[in-house]
């Protein structure tokens, strides 16, 4: 099997790797910090964030945990020249005993999707891997509880973009500091993705929980998706080139009774690379944490925030 080759290949030998970012140049050895695994790499965000990896010169492992149907029918693909190769759920323990031996400092990314979510969750936990989810959707409060009992390392957050994580918690401080501020007015809020995406935005709903809190009773189903691409173009003004390349446009609309106060409030991200970098950055910070044997196991976007752990 294809599968079976490719666990009998060596991993490329490490070496220092000199990269520019934001004008500044930096020498990472990639056997000194964490080797990350990107799991459905075929997917336009896992894709993203593998590239970021190696733009980062930080190993990437040439594997990726996918779908059967597809490790069957793709086999193998390349993330900037790099081979990686599509692991079933069938061959999927066996690979990850084969890549652990390779790569003892493994860190993994999770961007598949929602109906799996939960499962790769389990599977990462009983298998104590370490793991960035940024895969939406799914049941999170199972998540959040099942990873907690575990006591595995993780990540857990809908959103991986630092600035609209520092946008999220601006807003839930403002519902810590002035509950029912907004009580009285009404709320609307509309999210717009590439058709592709099925769920709802969980960094809407996050947005949606701190407006309750200033007295804005909505509910998550009230969340409009934007999918049409007609409607995203005339109604939220996503840029033609974004709309099924990659967008996030969330509006939220508050409004007094009468109309005469209206507050708006937007974030519009066109591409992946602001996620793709968040999800590296939280991938440096869980193994920090793991390799100083932190007692706090479970995290999110705040949290690397908070730590200043971001490039």
């Amino acid at each position: 099997m294809v599968v079976q080759a490719a666990l009998r290949a060596a991993p490329a030998a490490a070496r220092p790797v000199t990269y520019v970012r934001q004008r500044r140049t930096m020498v990472v050895s990639a056997l000194a910090g964490p080797a990350i695994m990107v799991n459905s790499c075929t997917g336009k965000m896992g894709h993203s964030t593998a590239e970021a990896v190696v733009r980062a010169g930080i190993t990437l492992v040439p594997y990726s945990f996918t779908g059967q149907s597809e490790a069957v029918a793709v086999g193998k693909m390349g993330v900037s020249g790099i081979p990686v190769e599509l692991v079933g759920p069938e061959e999927r323990q066996a690979a990850l005993d084969h890549i652990r031996s390779k790569y003892p400092e493994l860190i993994v990314v999770d961007y598949t999707l929602p109906a799996v979510l939960n499962e790769n969750a389990t599977f990462y936990c009983e298998n104590k891997l370490p793991f960035v989810m940024g895969t939406t959707g799914g049941d999170r409060d199972k998540l959040l509880a099942d990873v907690a009992a575990s006591g595995n390392y993780a990540v857990i957050a809908p959103n991986m973009g630092k600035q609209i994580v520092a946008f999220q918690t601006m807003m839930e401080m403002m519902a810590e500091r002035f509950p029912g501020c907004f009580s009285g007015y009404t709320l609307q809020v509309a999210e717009s993705h590439q058709r592709t995406k099925v769920d709802t935005s969980g960094t809407a709903k996050a947005v949606v929980a701190s407006l309750n809190k200033m007295g804005l009773p909505y509910g998550e189903d009230q969340i409009e998706k934007v999918r049409d691409p007609a409607e995203q173009a005339s109604r939220m003004r996503v840029p033609e080139s974004a709309i099924d390349s990659g967008h996030a446009f969330h509006t939220y609309t508050v409004a007094s009774p009468d109309g005469s106060v209206v507050l708006e409030f937007k974030h519009n991200v066109c591409g992946r690379e602001v996620y793709a970098e968040g999800t590296v950055d939280a991938c440096l910070f869980l193994h920090r944490q793991v390799q100083a044997a932190a007692e706090k196991k479970l995290y999110n976007m705040i949290d690397v925030l908070t730590a200043g752990a971001m490039r």
